[in-house]
């Protein structure tokens, strides 16, 4: 008998050993103007958290991004200097360095641009100019000294560039995979999904059509295809000023959006970044790693649980004349969307499960 425990436990500690936590995810691709150093890291992760970038004193990255609420903060829209609201949900930073483009409406093409533009957004950080959070940095003795360890630059040579380095450096250490779906899958572990879960999962692929957007690959899955799409919610808000925007696409002359209001502006989606007509209320495919820990969901944080966006897909989104095509009706029965539930609380990575 005591043998038998002997081995049993040897199981138990050699898989815990060998547990990936990559698992299911796709190699990481590092830019060569940016390579990965700990000292780095360690840098970027004080700036990530450090308040006196902002302009109060009251903001750091880590208050929309929350490690503990898997780097969101738990509200429909963020929240930054003086209490202001601003008009868009926070994204997870998770699994972030995959993207081929960051914020939910693609502006910038790296973790590194990214990183600078919440401090000169007058809701969020609140510098009106990226100088300032250079300043702040340079009087710190501490960071100095890092700095010059990590980028070999005196205090006076330090730009917002070095500072955005560091902290996408970080955040390409925010990586989770290891899922109880990315051990059933990738890992062959049947027994890794409740059978609702593994029936969910079925739906997901087929009737559910929700893999069209959130993609599985054979050897991976980032559950985003990284392309944007219409889905309705939110687009309401675009009402009033519609006709007007239609008749300028329409004869193909400039957009003026300065007459619109924040909210109004915030629905224009990708649109306000291509000018392409097709775009509007266009938004980023959201991963759905731990989506069951990062509610409340869609851009403007209008949807509280996994079934409230379930039932949105199920009936077809929000009718616009700008919905995607791949948006339908899917007629799912109460059980499929139980299951479908399931299935995306499995996503979750065993460091971001609530207790």
């Amino acid at each position: 008998m005591r043998l038998l425990i002997k081995i049993l436990l040897g199981l138990l500690v050699t898989t815990a050993s060998f547990a990936d936590k990559n698992l299911g995810l796709p190699p990481l691709s590092i830019p060569t103007d940016n390579p990965q150093t700990t000292e780095k890291v360690k840098l970027g992760q004080l700036l990530f958290n450090d308040k006196r970038l902002s302009a109060d004193g009251s903001i750091s990255c880590a208050s929309c991004h929350r490690a503990d609420t898997a780097f969101t903060d738990g509200l429909p829209v963020s929240k930054g200097i003086k209490q202001q609201l601003g008009t868009r949900n926070a994204p997870t930073v998770i699994n972030s360095a995959y993207y081929e483009t960051q914020f939910l409406d693609g502006r910038e093409s790296s973790l590194e641009a990214q990183a600078k533009g919440p401090l000169v957004n007058p809701v969020e950080h609140g510098f009106t100019h990226l100088q300032q959070v250079v300043d702040v940095v340079k009087q710190d003795a501490a960071y100095r000294e890092q700095f010059q360890q990590v980028f070999n630059v005196l205090p006076d040579s330090i730009t917002i560039e070095h500072i955005a380095k560091a902290i996408a450096s970080f955040e390409r250490t925010l990586i989770t995979g290891d899922s109880a779906f990315d051990r059933y899958y990738f890992g062959k572990d049947q027994s890794a999904l409740s059978d609702s879960a593994a029936r969910g999962s079925r739906i997901f692929r087929r009737k559910g059509n929700c893999m069209t957007c959130h993609e599985i690959s054979w050897n991976n899955a980032l559950f985003t295809d990284n392309r944007f799409y219409n889905v309705g919610i939110g687009f309401e808000r675009l009402k009033p000023v519609l006709t007007e925007l239609t008749s300028a696409i329409n004869q193909q002359t400039e957009v003026d959006i300065t007459g619109l209001t924040d909210a109004q502006r915030s629905e224009l989606g990708r649109f306000a970044v291509t000018r392409i007509p097709a775009d509007l209320g266009r938004f980023k495919t959201p991963t759905l790693r731990n989506v069951a820990v990062t509610a409340p969901y869609m851009h403007d944080g209008s949807l509280k649980t996994l079934e409230e966006v379930i039932e949105h897909y199920d009936k077809g989104g929000i009718s616009n004349a700008y919905i995607d095509p791949k948006i339908f009706p899917l007629h799912l029965t109460v059980q499929e969307k139980a299951d479908l539930v399931a299935f995306l609380k499995s996503l979750t990575s065993p460091e971001n499960e609530l207790n």
